[in-house]
């Protein structure tokens, strides 16, 4: 035992809560010999250890980077205000799990970027590391700050911050990374030298402090682009062609401590072609790529048998998608069911196969069937394409109901574009239409659990020139929505109002940003996306004393030809496939799913770039 360690475990660890999140050991946690890697790097995961061990993207890349001999991967997430708090009165840096190195001796910090509301969280990390917290002031002795992730497709906010930004999926760009790094350590390049060959050798790789940003007399972007000769104009994502063939652990790490979900996740297909105009992830994550049933029961069985977790969880950003759902099914169920192992989704798209859903599902456990209509009126759902019917959700509650479900959780999302009260009060009515279903197959009225969170307009997507609707009406929905619902069996939880508006401002953000992150970390503000340290004054604060108008990033139309802050960052999806979208949004014209229909010449795919090249 290092002498690190010793000292945190005997005079640290004693006094705070859950010691088990920061002791490493757990099991399939792998430890490797320094002095025999060439490259080492921590994953950082801003949030704690419980909502980061729950993340399949961390267990990922761990395992992949671990398989290296030349690499050594270690894991490390933010301390709780206990353990940070005495860890500055010892000044003690911010440690690894699996050894307890300090970060500042890693060749590489990587973080995990999943939410806009973590970002002051990393800057916490590095202080507590002991490595400055803006990019331009860190030395040749620190180590390379490197970030990735769904938000990275959105980096501008962190450009102070982060050194590179890897885009895309991390499978595949990492690596590329590690060898290009392990081959540079050789030489005597400088710290710039090493990002600007990054820069230039890899196609997803973005250095922002190689780009210039130019502005506007209105405050708009009017350039970014290089400063140097051989960059990439564009960063394109890197995509996994083929999950079959790709990484995954069948022995993910099993920790000591309740995580947020306690289970095993097998991804089954990864990217969704529906079109929904607000979702992110649905037009960055194109085309779909879905495994085979024969390898997702291999992953399933080798994971089970590695870990005895008693839940298998079948994730996917649309998981009715899957094309041999029902054959999968009973080739898991047949599997798992005699071992009481509960087979679940994260949520079910409504569509007229969901009825056939319920009784597919392996139900040692009959928790709730989560279900996402997202709007409540047919004329909305038009606008957002999301293009299902009440029918069909009703036949599917109905089913569900009857093989047992006593609960349905219900998620919808209000300040959509053109949406009225009209809209809010259906919200309601198919609330109740939902809890009554269960009287019509017997017994009381069915338990509704419904999620509301306010519309956050997102980069790369058709909605992205809409603005978010204001603090007061996201207000006045919440307070329309509860005057309307009056059954104890319907229960409403709607999202942090404030919060969403700030996660709406660093969404669409650009650089100039940065000043008011570090402003609100200097100023205590961490742990942001939890609602026992949100402080949303702070924040308003901040944004008064870094000179920025947050209104400018979260309530303002954008005009059709403005320069946005992730232009340069490609995701597949073109701009004029999301302009088209916009303008059928407009005329409540639904854009049907590729898979099954034309191709909509989006750009993600080969079959569309033919199209798109034109």
């Amino acid at each position: 035992m290092n002498t690190l360690k010793r000292f945190v475990t005997e005079n640290i660890l004693p006094q705070v809560e859950m010691p088990g999140q920061y002791i490493g050991g757990e099991w399939n946690s792998i430890v490797k010999n320094h002095a025999d890697a060439d490259v080492k790097i921590a994953l950082a995961f801003p949030d704690t250890y419980s909502i980061g061990m729950s993340h399949l993207g961390m267990q990922i890349l761990y395992g992949l980077l671990n398989e290296r001999d030349d690499t050594v991967c270690e894991r490390v997430f933010a301390p709780l205000d206990d353990m940070e708090s005495l860890m500055r009165k010892h000044k003690i840096p911010l440690f690894s799990l699996e050894t307890y190195t300090p970060l500042r001796e890693f060749d590489i910090i990587g973080f995990s970027l999943q939410y806009e509301l973590s970002y002051t969280n990393i800057l916490n990390m590095l202080n507590l590391s002991g490595i400055p917290v803006i990019a331009s002031d860190r030395s040749e002795a620190d180590p390379l700050v490197i970030a990735g992730g769904p938000v990275a497709i959105s980096p501008e906010p962190l450009a102070d911050f982060i050194d590179i930004f890897f885009v895309g999926d991390g499978e595949e760009c990492l690596p590329q990374f590690i060898a290009l790094w392990k081959d540079m350590k050789r030489t005597r390049l400088s710290r710039q030298e090493k990002m600007v060959s990054v820069a230039q050798a890899m196609k997803n790789a973005y250095v922002p402090s190689l780009f210039d940003v130019t502005y506007r007399w209105d405050n708009t972007i009017q350039q970014i682009r290089p400063k140097i000769d051989g960059l990439p104009p564009l960063i394109r994502s890197a995509s996994v062609k083929d999950l079959n063939t790709t990484y995954f652990p069948t022995k993910p790490i099993v920790p000591y401590v309740k995580t947020i979900h306690d289970r095993i996740t097998i991804e089954v297909m990864r990217g969704c072609t529906q079109g929904c105009r607000f979702c992110q992830s649905g037009m960055s994550k194109r085309p779909t790529r879905p495994r085979t049933v024969e390898n997702i029961v291999k992953l399933a069985e080798l994971c089970y048998a590695n870990t005895g977790h008693n839940e298998i969880s079948l994730a996917s950003l649309s998981i009715s998608d899957y094309p041999a759902l029902q054959s999968l099914m009973e080739q898991m169920n047949g599997a798992f069911h005699p071992r009481h192992v509960n087979i679940s989704f994260p949520s079910l798209r409504v569509n007229e196969q969901l009825q056939f859903l319920p009784s597919l599902l392996n139900v040692v456990r009959k928790s709730g069937l989560t279900l996402a209509p997202e709007a409540a009126t047919q004329g909305l759902r038009r606008i957002i394409n999301k293009n299902i019917t009440d029918e069909d959700l009703y036949n599917g509650v109905r089913e569900a109901f009857k093989q047992g479900w006593n609960l349905v959780k219900l998620y919808f999302m209000v300040g959509l574009p053109t949406e009225t009260d009209d809209d809010i009060d259906a919200i309601a009515s198919l609330a109740y239409h939902v809890s009554e279903l269960k009287r019509e197959v017997g017994g009381n009225f069915g338990q509704v659990n419904i999620s509301i969170a306010p519309f956050v307009p997102k980069a790369h997507t058709p909605f992205q020139w809409h603005p978010m609707i204001s603090l007061q009406r996201i207000k006045e929905i919440r307070s329309r929505l509860f005057d309307r619902v009056r059954r104890k069996c319907i229960r409403i939880k709607f999202h942090n109002a404030e919060r969403s508006i700030l996660e709406g401002i660093f969404a669409r953000g650009d650089r100039r940003l940065g000043k008011v992150i570090y402003q609100a970390w200097q100023d205590g503000c961490k742990f942001d996306s939890w609602e026992e340290h949100f402080r949303f004054q702070k924040w308003m604060d901040a944004f008064q004393k870094a000179g920025v108008e947050w209104a400018f990033y979260a309530h303002r139309q954008r005009d059709a030809d403005e320069v946005f802050p992730w232009d340069h960052i490609s995701c597949g999806v073109v701009k004029p496939f999301l302009i088209q979208e916009r303008q059928r949004s407009f005329h409540e014209e639904v854009t049907p799913d590729c898979r099954i229909d034309m191709c909509p010449e989006c750009g993600s795919c080969a079959r569309s770039q033919n199209f798109c090249a034109v």
